[in-house]
């Protein structure tokens, strides 16, 4: 389906402008933080201060002079959130702090969040505002948090179709002993899994509500709102390699005809590209399409050729599953070449029911609040 690179993040609750108080700090007993595994932690320390609170003491984004893109992008912060209306994204609560010496910082999360808005518009904090400012809206207006914590989908219409894992990069040493390389946060897309178009990607938003969910899941593997690793670099410098909190997605096209695409399949891959690129950017590291015929692999390779350098940099194309191996180590599972366990026993996804079951759940619900009443 979806051929081009900016696929990437639920939600919390929505922030009124009336609830950013004084100097623009966002109070705490209005704004939990969710941490993307359906957690609930306070924003703010217990004094209030405005600093996100994380594990242990507040962590900060080293300082900023004035003139700096970031320290000017946070500066715009109060007027985003109050025109937005909400301030979670990905997990995290956007704090208007600062600390107060002539050369600010930010806290450590609200500022990595700006700093992935500002690489994917090559320092415009004009432009980074404007779509720091949509994301916003539209997570409060599309409900994230209620895809991913409440929703539950149909089982017959996306069972098998995602998945999200925690790749153990590993090699072997000479002696035949593995070598740990680090992990990798994965999603999956098996489009040879669909049973039936229509019923799939007939109904696009229920189809967008549940890759949305797939997504967030995928991000709170990502443990932002207790990010250890350091700082992403300024735009420009260190290259997208140098950003630690980024993943990889795998699209599994086995089974699947290229000869002609189903409108509604053609639907779904255009909205579906279209909100990641706007909502989810500088989150992925690498896309690997695997499965595809040896034909589509040249005309991939030959539309990479227009592409821009670091757009065309993060996407293979192979045409066996089994090389995937090759790329993200001995982790990945048997069917991709590695040694790790089918997606179907470890990948985790989004929540799935009958719909009988989905039926008797309501039902319960129903009779619980007339006996409650």
């Amino acid at each position: 389906m979806a051929t081009q690179a900016s696929e990437g993040a639920g939600e919390v609750q929505t922030t009124p402008a009336s609830q950013l108080a004084g100097r623009g700090e966002v109070q705490a007993a209005s704004h939990p933080e969710w941490t993307g595994n359906g957690e609930v932690q306070n924003a703010l320390g217990p004094q209030s201060t405005g600093d996100v609170a994380e594990p242990g003491a507040v962590r900060w984004w080293p300082e900023l002079s004035a003139e700096h893109p970031l320290r000017q992008f946070h500066d715009k912060l109060p007027s985003i959130l109050e025109e937005a209306a909400h301030s979670e994204i990905w997990g995290i609560v956007l704090s208007t702090s600062t600390t107060t010496s002539s050369e600010k910082s930010i806290p450590f999360t609200t500022a990595l969040i700006l700093q992935k808005f500002l690489r994917a518009n090559e320092n415009d904090v004009d432009k980074a505002a404007a779509q720091l400012t949509g994301t916003l809206r539209w997570r409060r207006e599309f409900d994230v948090r209620k895809a991913v914590e409440e929703e539950v989908f149909d089982h017959d219409t996306f069972a098998g179709l995602g998945y999200v894992t925690v790749v153990d990069r590993q090699s072997e040493d000479e002696e035949g002993e593995g070598q740990e390389q680090g992990k990798e946060v994965v999603t999956w897309n098996i489009y040879g899994a669909v049973q039936d178009k229509k019923r799939t990607f007939g109904d696009l938003e229920r189809f967008l509500r549940w890759r949305v969910a797939l997504m967030e899941k995928s991000l709170s593997h990502l443990s932002l709102a207790s990010a250890r690793a350091g700082p992403i670099p300024d735009y420009n410098t260190g290259g997208a390699d140098a950003d630690p909190y980024q993943m990889t997605q795998v699209h599994d096209y086995l089974s699947v005809s290229f000869l002609r695409m189903d409108p509604a399949v053609k639907a779904a891959s255009q909205r579906t590209i279209a909100l990641f690129q706007a909502h989810y950017p500088e989150l992925l590291s690498r896309k690997f399409f695997v499965n595809v015929p040896t034909v589509m692999g040249w005309l991939f390779s030959l539309m990479k050729t227009f592409m821009a350098k670091e757009t065309a940099r993060k996407l293979t194309v192979l045409s066996e599953g089994r090389y995937l191996v090759g790329e993200l180590g001995e982790g990945v599972p048997e069917v991709y070449g590695g040694k790790g366990k089918a997606l179907e026993e470890v990948g985790e996804t989004v929540r799935l029911a009958k719909r009988e079951e989905e039926e008797e759940e309501e039902e319960g619900k129903d009779e619980d609040a007339t006996e409650g009443g």
